[in-house]
């Protein structure tokens, strides 16, 4: 199975490989930084190894630690616009996320202080491996590098200030990105795979990628319209219903917690929860 994660090696500087069971393949140029964003356009199976490491010995970081681009899409999937009350639009919500809010598997998710409504949010992401403007849309598959797993876990209370969501959503280590990109070769029908989400063990969110309300065509077509994708972007599809602002009662993370998301062969984001100091 193809498999990339972005990873610090022993020596502390940053690098991507492939996976092969416990082995990663580094390959990134040694002796210096090495980010997976600056190949993603390449033919990755052809890339030389310049050192191996047990996977033990290396430092996740999030898939895409640099990416230029996280579009993010709010109220795709219908159970999630039905508990939230709002109504389904013509067109998609985006919104952004900047890359240094976010950590890899097994990093620790903070809960702002200024928050008392950190809440999660399981999620496809999908890596960006060719750019362009205007993605038709019977093109678009052909332009990703591969998946992963989001957890654009949010401060709801500053999510609600006004009615934009940039403020709750980008507060330093809430959302957790990875562990692996995983090629869409390996992938029958990303479709069929279930976005499944679980908090301290109970399953809190779980439905298939097919009821998203924009497939994933669209949402390249979509989001190229307005702004050139170029590889190693993100775009993340958004959350299924089940999300802990719109149980009664409400069920936010908090110091101790355990959170996973899980997408079939995809893998498993899992992530504990600190108070920030």
């Amino acid at each position: 199975m193809s498999r990339y994660i972005s990873f610090r090696r022993p020596d502390g500087t940053a690098s991507f490989g492939r996976l092969e069971g416990d082995a990663v393949h580094d390959l990134g140029a040694p002796g210096g930084d090495a980010l997976l964003s600056g190949v993603l356009g390449d033919d990755l199976s052809a890339l030389t190894t310049t050192a191996t490491f047990a996977r033990g010995d290396v430092a996740l970081l999030p898939v895409v630690p640099d990416a230029g681009k996280i579009l993010c899409i709010g109220l795709n999937y219908a159970t999630h616009v039905a508990e939230t009350g709002r109504e389904q639009k013509e067109h998609p919500a985006v919104f952004t996320r900047w890359a240094d809010t976010l950590v890899a598997a097994g990093e620790p998710l903070l809960r702002p202080r200024e928050s008392e409504r950190f809440d999660y949010e399981g999620e496809l992401a999908v890596i960006i491996g060719k750019g362009g403007r205007r993605i038709a849309r019977a093109d678009a598959w052909a332009h990703i590098a591969g998946y992963s797993i989001f957890n654009d876990a949010s401060a709801r209370d500053w999510q609600r200030h006004n009615i934009q969501f940039t403020p709750g959503k980008n507060f330093p280590a809430t959302g957790a990105f990875g562990p692996e990109l995983v090629t869409p070769d390996e992938v029958a029908d990303i479709t069929a795979l279930r976005v499944t989400t679980t908090l301290n063990g109970t399953v809190v969110q779980d439905q298939p990628i097919s009821d998203l309300i924009w497939d994933i065509p669209f949402l390249i077509e979509y989001c190229s319209t307005f702004t050139p994708l170029a590889a190693g972007d993100v775009i993340v599809t958004g959350t299924p219903g089940g999300v802990g602002d719109k149980r009664k009662p409400p069920l936010y993370m908090k110091q101790g917690d355990t959170v996973t998301v899980s997408i079939g062969l995809i893998g498993s984001l899992t992530n504990p929860v600190h108070d920030e100091n």
